[in-house]
């Protein structure tokens, strides 16, 4: 008896050892999608998550710029990759247009979210030596088609928050023309050369040319002021009415990924999130943090779907 034990103990540790083992996610590198260009606030804000993942993770993250489409190019690239783990990407505001809007049938339910980080409201920017606010109005009003605008694709969230503002001074959207970009790092030059009037994004994604004296933002389409900016006046004190809108930026991956996996990079991106250099990071860039964990951020994405479908259908940019 103890022979044959003997010889059945030789014979499984014999087949453990020829089994294949299974390497521990991550066992390589990792590709991050950004769907913008380089030199905007989605790409600054998805290399400083890049960085400080990979020393959670204890892998390289390559940073991946995929653009075209208004956001599009990118977007797809991610939600048709490989559910392993072994894409990422940074999703914006823009999941929550596109099937609205008629351009892409992609929405957030084809993603995994992971962690939202990001959210801030849009601005409206002139060049430094532009009109007020009013004045710039009054301008569209006079001139239909005069004034020409940009701040990413067409139907974004920018195009939205600048249609907002005029729709609610009853204006037409088409008064003022918009030209579709790659982002707002785009749409920026184009104003301080003086090929567009006006520019609709972020006060974060603006701030290197305000610092440098090039543009000026007239006002923030948000609920109450931001306290980066308190010299900018909201909507709502400047022209009297109430409306606002906000961009956001997370996490995501493939659907259908593995429940380990996703735990692993959950518990990653919410330390880094919360991490004194990230915070650093934020504040002084001026992007507002808002952290959501998976659940939260499809909760999140969910009431966005339907409070900006609505916001479109009010401006007319629904299909």
């Amino acid at each position: 008896m103890t022979f044959l034990k003997t010889i059945a103990g030789a014979v499984a540790l014999t087949v453990l050892a020829a089994a294949p083992a299974f390497a521990q996610y991550p066992d390589r590198a990792i590709n991050l999608i950004v769907p913008w260009g380089a030199g905007g606030g989605t790409d600054a804000t998805g290399r400083i998550i890049a960085t400080l993942l990979e020393k959670e993770l204890g892998q390289p993250i390559n940073v991946i710029n995929r653009t075209g489409g208004g956001g599009i190019v990118g977007h797809t690239e991610i939600s048709y990759a490989e559910p392993d783990g072994y894409t990422l990407g940074v999703i914006t505001t823009e999941l929550s247009m596109y099937h609205w809007t008629g351009v892409s049938p992609l929405s957030f339910a084809d993603y995994e979210p992971l962690a939202l980080f990001n959210a801030d409201p849009e601005a409206v920017f002139v060049r430094a030596d532009g009109p007020d606010i009013m004045e710039l109005l009054a301008e569209v009003k006079a001139n239909p088609g005069s004034i020409k605008a940009s701040g990413a694709n067409l139907g974004g969230m920018a195009h939205l928050g600048w249609a907002g503002v005029l729709v609610t001074n009853d204006i037409a959207p088409d008064a003022a023309p918009w030209v579709p970009s790659e982002g707002s790092a785009a749409s920026l030059q184009l104003l301080a050369s003086g090929a567009i009037s006006v520019v609709a994004t972020t006060l974060p994604d603006a701030r290197p040319m305000v610092d440098a004296g090039e543009v000026k933002p007239l006002i923030v389409a948000a609920t109450e002021r931001v306290a980066s900016a308190p010299d900018v006046p909201t909507a709502e004190e400047a022209l009297g009415n109430k409306w606002s809108a906000y961009a956001w930026r997370g996490i995501a991956a493939p659907k259908s990924l593995p429940d380990d996996v996703k735990m692993v990079l959950t518990d990653a991106l919410n330390k880094v999130v919360t991490s004194d250099e990230f915070v650093e990071f934020m504040k002084q860039r001026n992007f507002g943090i808002d952290y959501r964990d998976a659940a939260g951020f499809e909760a999140f994405m969910t009431d966005a779907d339907a409070s900006i479908g609505k916001a479109l259908q009010a401006v007319g940019l629904a299909k």
